[in-house]
Order: C-alpha cells, then sequence, then structure tokens
C-alpha cells in the first residue's frame, strides 16, 4: 500500500464490474483499490476490515442491499479510517430513479453515479468524494429530493422539533441551513447573507458539528425533513 493513496472498497455482485472499476481506478496513481465485496454483507465486512477512505457500493446486491449496507456502514464509523476521514460511499446502479437517489443520500451517502459512468467522471467522482465534496451539485440535489418529497404528504411538514439538536444552531446558523436546503453554495450563501465566504465555510462546519452530519447532502435532508425549507421553496 502507498502513503497517500485513496483508499477504495469496489462493491458489485458482478465480477465484471469489479474488475473493469479496479482496472480505472488502480490505473490512477493516486487510487488504490484495496478490497472488493460481492454482497452488501461482505461490503460491511470489508469496511470493518479495511477501513476504506471510498467504498462504491451497489445498490441492489443480495444477502443485503447498497442501502442497508451503507446505513451499517455510517452507524459504525465512529472511528475514522486511517486517513483520519469518516469513509464516503458512492452509490452505484443502473437505474436512474429519484427515489434511489433520496435513500441513498438519506443512508449516508455522498455521492450517486450509473453505472455506465464514463472513466473520466468516474476517477473525478471519486477524488471529489474523498476530499469531502458532494458528488451532486447542491442545487440538483435539492430538486431531487424535493421532487421525491412530493410523492410523500409526510414528508417535509414536519416541525424543526423532530430534530431537537435544531434548537442548538444559532437564528445565522438556521439561516445558513435553509440556504444549504435550497440549493445554495457556499459562494451563493456569502452573497445573500452579504458575509464573507470564509463566515459561511465557518458556520456550515458548525452546523455539521452541532447535528453530527457528514456532508451537505444530509443538511439538506435534514433542512426539508425538519421542516425548516418547505416544498415548493
Amino acid at each position: 500500500m502507498n502513503e497517500g493513496r485513496i483508499r477504495i472498497v469496489v462493491a458489485d455482485d458482478q465480477a465484471l464490474v469489479r474488475a473493469g472499476f479496479r482496472m480505472i481506478l488502480d490505473a490512477q496513481d493516486d487510487l488504490e483499490v484495496v478490497g472488493e465485496a460481492a454482497d452488501g454483507e461482505e461490503a460491511v465486512a470489508a469496511w470493518r476490515r479495511l477501513r476504506p477512505d471510498v467504498v462504491l457500493m451497489d445498490i441492489r446486491m443480495p444477502k443485503l442491499d447498497g442501502l442497508e449496507a451503507t446505513r451499517r456502514i455510517m452507524e459504525g464509523a465512529g472511528s475514522p479510517g486511517p486517513g483520519g476521514t469518516v469513509p464516503r460511499v458512492i452509490m452505484l446502479t443502473t437505474f436512474d430513479l429519484d427515489e434511489y437517489v433520496y435513500e441513498a443520500l438519506r443512508a449516508g451517502a455522498s455521492g450517486f453515479l450509473l453505472k455506465d459512468v464514463s472513466r473520466e467522471r468516474l476517477v473525478a467522482a471519486v477524488r471529489d468524494v474523498a476530499a469531502g465534496d458532494m458528488l451532486l451539485a447542491p442545487a440538483i440535489t435539492c430538486r431531487l429530493i424535493e421532487r421525491f418529497a412530493r410523492r410523500q404528504p409526510t414528508m417535509a411538514t414536519t416541525t424543526p422539533r423532530g430534530y431537537p439538536a435544531l434548537s442548538a444552531l444559532t437564528a445565522r446558523e438556521v439561516d445558513v441551513l435553509t440556504l444549504i436546503g435550497r440549493g445554495l453554495s457556499n459562494t451563493e450563501i456569502a452573497s445573500e447573507l452579504v458575509v464573507a465566504e470564509s463566515t459561511v465555510k465557518t458556520h456550515v462546519a458548525r452546523i455539521f458539528d452541532k447535528l453530527e452530519l457528514r456532508d451537505r447532502a444530509q443538511a439538506v435532508i435534514v433542512a426539508y425533513e425538519s421542516g425548516i425549507v418547505q416544498i415548493g421553496e
């Protein structure tokens, strides 16, 4: 194992898919596939054993699907991996369905890709997610969640009391969380609130800490489910 490389586990029930992803990723100087899994249970076991930086997780797998495997990984991610970071999961599927995007993000995934993704996009996605970025742009994620939420009558109608930790946020942090939920980037939030972008980044970091969020995707989910952002806003 080379120091400094992004360590990856590929979980997919199709051996050819795993082999293809391994070939693409291992060809990069900064990426290394350290393990494979053929089902969800193996994926969870591989994460526990190897503690990779990124897991490429197929949604539809035998024994345990990718969504439940992701939930179990995130529930057990109290201690960071070797690089000192919480593992990032990129969900893989052949089905371009909004429900999967929403459920994947809600389970704790940091991104979502179709299996026919290009070589360049796959490599860039792993690097972006390992760096802590969302794989989907905030505005896109916001629209996907809103479209799914319209099919769920109880979604986005609960009060903030459903998230007790929200009471720990300052008024300005609530403003920032609201704008995150509406799909704004840090630059756009800074413009909206007439503050420096560095100030926004500080607020975002504090929101993540207080609400125990891993990334912006989860912040969007919380904004909708707590009722801070209403459907159609």
